[in-house]
Parts: structure tokens; C-alpha cells; sequence
């Protein structure tokens, strides 16, 4: 915050500083002078006039670490009597003077100090569980987070705060006790499935004109809290709940090949975020007429269709499970499980056209391996047994057909994409006429 922000904010915000004489004329009076006694140790040889007053800031002193000295059982009483006695010297010296900008840095410093003393650290376990969350205590104390709970700034430099190791749910200690959130990665775990629908709108009249997930009471105008809808649930949060963090919805990706982030709520993102990488989306299901309008669409899948063909030689090829090559795709394991599901991850990296550069790369290598580099893998290659010409055939390659019953190789040409008998096929019904009428 700017000098002047911080000025103005502290101008709306004060409090009404004690005054001194009256204190002194009171029964107690001695009290008053033992307190201003020890606010004068706290500036560090701070000098009062009515006139003029000079203070000592001690810019040099560290302010974050915990008090010492003249601070024992009184240290908070004494920092606010001193927060107080800077307030009041704030306001009497000259507007944008260089001495007031230093007093309003030592202000800051004094309420971050005082703030340490209400929050200690100590006695604070690593590892909490609360509503499935699994917390673990942080200990960076410069990266700047906001509260999930509260929506407040993290001080990591002075407060203890905790994020869940499966959401990311990250709050302050003290709001630790305050959370009714569970934690998003057990629904992922036990649902592993999107809103398919676009922005499925209910209704705020149909909420009760409540947050959907606090229950706190909202409105279109704003008042008493502003409605916040999310388009991934189509359901309307107050801005506790909604940020007005963007994702890209799933609904929107299959029906209209749109990847534009949309506003969506806390729970709906760490629900999106997590589930990015999970292959739930069988497309030609889902959306079969997607495979018309994107050619990618169609690249990718044969892509992957002829890495599956490839799978079989590597898990029989020394020299491929030595080399690892499958592990190429442990980013993408599903690429070697399946041709037809997908993650979203998979669908935005269609669209930007990385996953076409890097599967193609992918599937050279695998090609080269088994076509050039490997002889046991050219020793399981095919003969077209129909024109028994060419070179070694693959069922991977482009030029070529397979028989869905034996999976023999032929020239497309030659076989006429199932229209001609296999030989394969003929001889091994042959031969199984053959054995039956040997046991009769």
C-alpha cells in the first residue's frame, strides 16, 4: 500500500488518542506516567513537546523478532500504548513530511509486532486432519497466500499457516477450527467425473438466495453480499466462496471446442485443477461428431491407435525394456492403456498443437526402434502373403491392413480393407478340420 493510502486508511480508521493531562489530574495518575515511561523506551529516546515532537524511529532495530527487554509480562498493554502515542504523532506533523512517513513505518512495525505477540508460533503441530484435509504446516515466511477461509493476506513472516497437501487448501491456524469444507481431493478419489452440462443455471430464487455453499444470504444487487456465479456448477457464491478465479470448463471443450477460461468458484477450481490430468472423457461417446469438425482429433487418435500396435514389441524387446522407451508417456499413461479416453489436459494441449509435436516425436522414436535399430523386433515383421512382394510390413504403418481375426499384415492394396479372405485365417481353419477329423 502507497504512503498515502496508508495515511488516509489510518485517518478513517483511528482511534481516539488518550489525553495525557487529563489522565495525569485523575486518581492513578502515577500509573499514566510509569505507561509513558515505557512508551518512551519503546521509540528508543522518543522526546514529547506539544510544539514539536522528535522520535527516534530505530529503523535500524529488527521488528520481527520477538520483543526483548523492557517487554516481560506487560508486552501487548505496552504496544498498544505506543501504537496509540504514534497515532497522535501521525496527525501532528506536517502532511507528507518525511518524519510522518517514517512514523507511519514504525506504526506498521509496532502492529506486526504486536500481532506476534496474539499469534505465537510455538506449539503448533506439523500435520493436522480436519474434514479429510490433510494440513501440513508451512514454513515459508516470504511467499505472499491468502487465507481460503477468511480471504485475509497470509503474513508468513508472523503467522502460522497450513496448506492441504491434497487440495491446496491453505488458512491461518486460527481459522484451522472455523473450516466446513472437505477436502476436493476425496470427492475426485470417489467421483472422478465432470459437469457435462454448460453452465447449468438453477436459479438465485431456486438457492434460497443463498451462497450455495456457506449459506450466506446474497443478491444480484449486492447487498448484503454480492452473487457470484460460477459456470462450471451454474450455481450462484458469494465472494468469500467465489474469487473470480477463471478455469477451463469441460462442458464447453467437448460441445464447442471453446478453451476460453470462464469465472468459477474455489471449490469448482481446486475440483478442475485436480482432475486436469485424469483421463475420464471417452469422446466418441460423449461427443462423436467432435472427430468431424477437428482434425487434430483424428491425428492424435491414430497416433495413438499405432503406439498401441507398437506396446506388443516393446514388452518382448530386451533392449526396449532396458532402454525404457515406453516410459516416454509416463506423463500420459493412459496412452498406452487405451486409444479413446482423453483428459482435459490432453484436449487444451490438442489445441494449442503441443501434444501432436510431441506424440509425433514420440512415435518416431518408437518407429525407428522397431524398424532400424532392433533385429528382433524386424525378425516378428510381416510378409504380405497375398502379393508376397515389398519390403517387411508393421501394422503400424500407413500403407497397410490388418486382419482383425489373426493380425496379419497385408499391402492395403492387396487386401482390400477386409473384402479379400486372409490366408492366415484359411490355414488355421485348415488346420483345426484337420485335428478334428484326427481324433474322430
Amino acid at each position: 500500500m502507497e504512503y498515502d493510502e496508508r495515511l488516509a486508511h489510518f485517518r478513517q480508521t483511528r482511534l481516539n488518542p488518550f489525553d495525557r493531562g487529563e489522565e495525569n489530574d485523575q486518581p492513578g495518575g502515577g500509573k499514566a506516567t510509569q505507561q509513558h515511561e515505557a512508551i518512551s523506551e519503546l521509540f528508543s529516546g522518543t522526546k514529547t513537546h506539544s510544539s514539536d515532537r522528535t522520535m527516534d524511529l530505530g529503523l535500524a532495530e529488527d521488528h520481527f523478532s520477538r520483543p526483548v527487554g523492557s517487554f516481560v509480562a506487560s508486552d501487548i498493554e505496552q504496544l498498544k500504548l505506543a501504537i496509540e502515542e504514534c497515532k497522535k504523532l501521525i496527525l501532528e506533523l506536517p502532511e507528507h513530511s518525511e518524519r510522518q512517513k517514517d512514523t507511519v513505518v514504525k506504526l506498521i512495525h509496532l502492529r506486526l509486532k504486536l500481532q506476534e505477540l496474539k499469534d505465537p508460533e510455538e506449539d503448533e503441530p506439523n500435520l493436522r486432519v480436519i474434514l479429510e484435509h490433510r494440513f501440513s504446516k508451512e514454513k515459508s515466511k516470504s511467499v505472499k497466500q491468502t487465507c481460503d477461509k477468511c480471504s485475509t493476506i497470509i503474513w508468513g513472516l508472523i503467522q502460522t499457516w497450513y496448506t492441504c497437501t491434497g487440495c491446496y487448501y491453505r488458512c491461518h491456524s486460527k481459522c484451522m477450527n472455523q473450516i466446513t469444507k472437505p477436502c476436493v481431493r476425496s470427492k475426485v478419489s470417489h467421483q472422478s467425473e465432470y459437469e457435462l452440462s454448460i453452465c447449468p443455471e438453477i436459479g438465485l430464487d431456486r438457492q434460497d438466495y443463498r451462497c450455495a455453499e456457506c449459506r450466506t444470504p446474497i443478491s444480484l444487487r449486492g447487498v448484503p453480499s454480492e452473487a457470484r456465479q460460477c459456470d462450471y456448477t451454474g450455481q450462484y457464491y458469494c465472494s468469500t466462496c467465489h474469487w473470480n478465479d477463471t478455469a477451463i470448463i469441460p462442458a464447453r471443450v467437448i460441445h464447442n471446442w471453446e478453451f476460453e477460461p470462464r469465472k468459477v468458484c474455489r471449490s469448482s477450481m481446486r475440483y478442475l485443477t485436480l482432475m486436469m490430468p485424469r483421463p475420464v472423457l471417452k469422446l466418441k461417446e460423449i461427443n462423436p461428431l467432435l472427430f468431424n469438425f477437428v482434425e487434430e482429433l483424428v491425428e492424435i487418435r491414430k497416433l495413438r491407435h499405432d503406439i498401441l500396435l507398437m506396446k506388443p514389441y516393446f514388452i518382448t524387446c530386451k533392449e526396449a525394456m532396458e532402454a525404457r522407451l515406453l516410459l516416454q508417456l509416463q506423463d500420459r499413461q493412459h496412452f498406452v492403456e487405451n486409444d479413446d479416453m482423453y483428459s482435459l489436459q490432453d484436449l487444451i494441449d490438442i489445441s494449442t498443437g503441443r501434444l501432436s509435436c510431441s506424440l509425433t516425436a514420440i512415435h518416431t522414436t518408437f518407429a525407428k526402434h522397431i524398424k532400424l535399430d532392433c533385429e528382433r523386433c524386424q525378425a516378428k515383421g510381416f510378409v504380405c502373403e497375398l502379393c508376397k512382394e515389398g519390403d517387411i510390413l508393421f501394422p503400424f504403418d500407413s500403407h497397410t491392413s490388418v486382419c482383425h481375426e489373426c493380425s496379419a499384415v497385408f499391402h492395403r492394396d492387396c487386401y482390400y480393407d477386409n473384402s479379400t479372405t486372409c490366408p492366415r485365417c484359411a490355414r488355421m481353419t485348415d488346420r483345426q478340420q484337420d485335428e478334428v477329423e484326427e481324433d474322430k
